[in-house]
């Protein structure tokens, strides 16, 4: 990976020229937040505690065996706050960064899915403030996993590993829960409330799931590909 020095004598990643569609950040806002790493890992690992905090309830209901499956946005926030203090230090790890991609996409999307669709029943019981944090602070996870290919060329043992994962936990989060009941992130509807079009809650909740496990594994292969493709026609202006 390709560093070069910012104007305030720091080492950052050079920007591959990637189509908008895969690197929609402006490249201004991404090297803000690299040059600010370490305030992006604190804010990530407060919200890692705050997510925990507000899962208390599900873990207290569930089998500790599978407690692991229970605080998805907190274990995205912790694995993307991992990864860029890994990069900062000049430790970068590939692996726990692709989790920190599938996972800020993934989680940064189905909460805000779930807030809209289900937005009536959420309002009941959640204060304004609240619905309108949650709402905005997911979306800016998956803002800043769009960061993420600055530091990392997704290696295909890392994005296997990054797929492996949130496979397990959509299975074990909608389909087969192995202990107990399915583990999904409680919505504030019951599993089989009636939706539209002979759709329940549990369904729209397991689609927006699913189609946000597969979003993440397209854009990391298609960043590679893309990388790979500039990597190769330098190679070729060089000779």
């Amino acid at each position: 990976m390709v560093r070069r020095l910012d104007r305030d004598g720091r080492s950052l990643p050079t920007r591959d020229e990637l189509p908008g569609w895969l690197a929609p950040v402006p490249e201004r806002v991404e090297t803000l937040g690299l040059r600010l790493v370490w305030l992006v890992v604190a804010i990530n690992l407060a919200g890692t505690a705050f997510g925990f905090w507000y899962y208390s309830a599900q873990f207290a209901r569930t089998p500790p065996e599978m407690w692991a499956f229970v605080p998805d946005s907190p274990m995205a926030t912790l694995f993307i706050a991992g990864a860029f203090a890994l990069w900062a230090v000049d430790r970068s790890n590939d692996t726990l960064t692709a989790l920190a991609f599938f996972g800020n996409i993934k989680l940064g999307l189905w909460t805000p899915w779930v807030l809209v669709v289900f937005a009536d029943a959420f309002l009941e019981f959640t204060a304004p403030a609240m619905y309108a944090f949650l709402l905005v602070s997911h979306l800016a996870m998956v803002v800043q996993a769009l960061v993420l290919h600055r530091i990392t060329d997704f290696p295909l043992s890392a994005v296997g590993v990054a797929t492996l994962w949130y496979t397990i936990d959509l299975t074990v989060d909608y389909f087969i829960p192995v202990v107990g009941e399915p583990h999904h992130t409680t919505i504030p509807l019951a599993d089989g409330t009636p939706i539209a079009a002979g759709a329940t809650a549990f369904d729209l909740a397991a689609w927006g799931a699913v189609v946000l496990t597969i979003i993440p594994l397209f854009w990391a292969f298609a960043t590679r590909v893309k990388k790979g493709d500039r990597q190769r026609l330098g190679g070729e202006s060089e000779r």
